[in-house]
């Protein structure tokens, strides 16, 4: 399903490319941008693109709506969206106007913003510099060369601007209150301290003193990871070490970082570091013979 009513002012731009195979290779792929002056009637109806898209308000308000959240993108905000879901956006009725860059674009890197800047689904505009807009109109001026460099300056300039992105909703949440930052990070050397044990998400919880949802988008946001995967990782870290330095058996590792089992650890140990517990020791000690 799509279906759009193209109600903009002279002087709109929409801009195309087709992605070569070096520009595909990339962490930002742009395939779309332009500077829509939408007028009141102009809205879009998607149902699935393989792609994100970016928005910036530079005069009006447009109205994004998508999984049942729905915002009000007014002047000088910015806001991520996954297209892949369905959406609708256009111009908000009520002021009748809504001026905006716009860019289509997808690869790893996008991916990797999308737990901020979409934090658990939910639509999230943010205010970024006016200057922004020079980045803007520096990729609508690249984007027609439909070269290698200019392929590869249009990612920069989307990784630009969604760091922006990233920043200011990161400066935001942390204007809006320094104790979730510190409570993140007492969870975090909770967890450091008490590895060994068995930490359940109840445990987290209790320490938090807020809603599991609200918890976990907010590690996710100052630690950059779950609770669970921060907690394995550290196990791994651990592991790690005592295979480096220690003559220990491998299930009795296990068990001191954490882990109920050997098969468990084992696996979770081989999907982070590419290597089985025996063979990183292995590989360990061929190094320090080198090394000596």
């Amino acid at each position: 399903m799509f279906t759009y009513t193209m109600d903009v002012e002279k002087g709109s731009i929409w801009q195309r490319t087709t992605p070569g195979q070096a520009a595909l290779s990339q962490p930002y792929v742009v395939t779309e941008a332009g500077l829509f002056y939408g007028r009141e009637k102009f809205s879009t109806s998607r149902g699935n693109k393989e792609s994100y898209l970016i928005f910036y308000t530079i005069e009006g308000c447009g109205q994004i709506s998508q999984g049942g959240d729905t915002v009000l993108l007014n002047k000088g905000e910015a806001l991520l969206l996954n297209c892949r879901i369905p959406q609708s956006y256009g111009t908000y009725k009520e002021v009748g106007k809504w001026h905006h860059y716009w860019i289509h674009a997808d690869g790893a890197g996008v991916k990797a913003m999308e737990p901020y800047l979409i934090p658990e689904g939910r639509l999230r505009k943010v205010h970024i510099p006016r200057s922004t807009r020079d980045i803007f109109e520096s990729m609508l001026g690249k984007l027609p060369e439909e070269t290698t460099e200019s392929a590869l300056s249009s990612g920069m300039y989307v990784h630009r601007i969604l760091n922006r992105m990233v920043r200011s909703m990161l400066s935001e949440s942390t204007e809006l209150g320094n104790d979730h930052k510190r409570t993140m990070e007492a969870i975090a050397e909770y967890i450091r301290l008490h590895y060994q044990e068995e930490i359940t998400m109840q445990d987290l919880l209790k320490k938090a003193h807020m809603s599991k949802s609200y918890f976990l988008q907010l590690f996710r946001q100052y630690m950059g990871t779950t609770p669970y995967n921060f907690l394995t990782n550290y196990r791994i870290t651990q592991a790690r070490e005592l295979l480096d330095l220690t003559d220990l058996p491998i299930t009795q590792i296990a068990t001191k970082v954490g882990f109920n089992d050997e098969s468990n650890f084992s696996t979770r140990f081989s999907k982070i570091t590419g290597q089985s517990p025996m063979q990183y020791r292995k590989s360990a000690i061929a190094q320090n013979q080198t090394e000596n």
